[in-house]
């Protein structure tokens, strides 16, 4: 198989976490510069009609789109260590929690760089009134957040899931913007952040 992946980028991030967190070693990386604009290329819109990154292009030639959907063929594959949940309950949980991070964290986190940031400027049109909002939602979610975690460990439970690869690669990209847990407003989200560095998936 083949990976075709953007380094820092929180979707492709997140398949990578979950190869770290799998130890998964057989399959072949090759990285995308978004930024020279080569997802648009016509050469890689053969393999990814939509120009989306990250894409896991199969022993037989289909290519999987869409991070969690990568990240769900390979728990399949590689089922050892756990990520979605080994009860319908737990999977429940899991799920439900891995979209509030991903729809109330990350997304207007992307807002607010991709319209606020100059360096997104090449990517798309960039209108300015909407980074504000999403830097707005992304410090609400962050301090909600950040009070879930007084009183467990992980995102979504007792053990550590996908829920917190989703979460961790938020962190990561919101690095970008100059925002990081601290110990005066966010003191639960930088002691899980710290935890979460000690694992395989906050190795580069």
């Amino acid at each position: 198989m083949k990976l075709y992946t953007t380094p820092m980028a929180p979707n492709p991030e997140r398949v990578m976490c979950v190869m770290r967190e799998k130890s998964i070693t057989d399959i072949e990386i090759v990285n995308v510069d978004l930024f020279k604009g080569e997802h648009k290329s016509k050469e890689y819109r053969q393999t990814s009609p939509f120009a989306q990154v990250p894409a896991l292009e199969l022993d037989d030639g289909r290519v999987l789109t869409e991070s969690k959907a990568i990240c769900m063929y390979l728990e399949g594959l590689y089922p050892e260590p756990n990520l979605f949940g080994k009860t319908p309950e737990e999977t429940a949980f899991i799920e439900m929690w891995d979209r509030r991070v991903e729809f109330m964290w990350l997304m207007p986190l992307a807002m607010w760089l991709r319209h606020g940031h100059p360096g997104f400027a090449v990517l798309e049109k960039q209108i300015a009134e909407n980074a504000p909002r999403g830097e707005k939602g992304f410090r609400w979610f962050a301090k909600r957040l950040d009070a879930e975690l007084s009183g467990r460990d992980f995102i979504a439970g007792e053990r550590f899931t996908i829920a917190d690869i989703t979460a961790f690669v938020s962190v990561g990209f919101a690095r970008v913007a100059k925002w990081k847990p601290n110990a005066e407003e966010t003191p639960n989200l930088l002691a899980w952040r710290d935890r979460m560095l000690a694992r395989p998936c906050g190795s580069k």
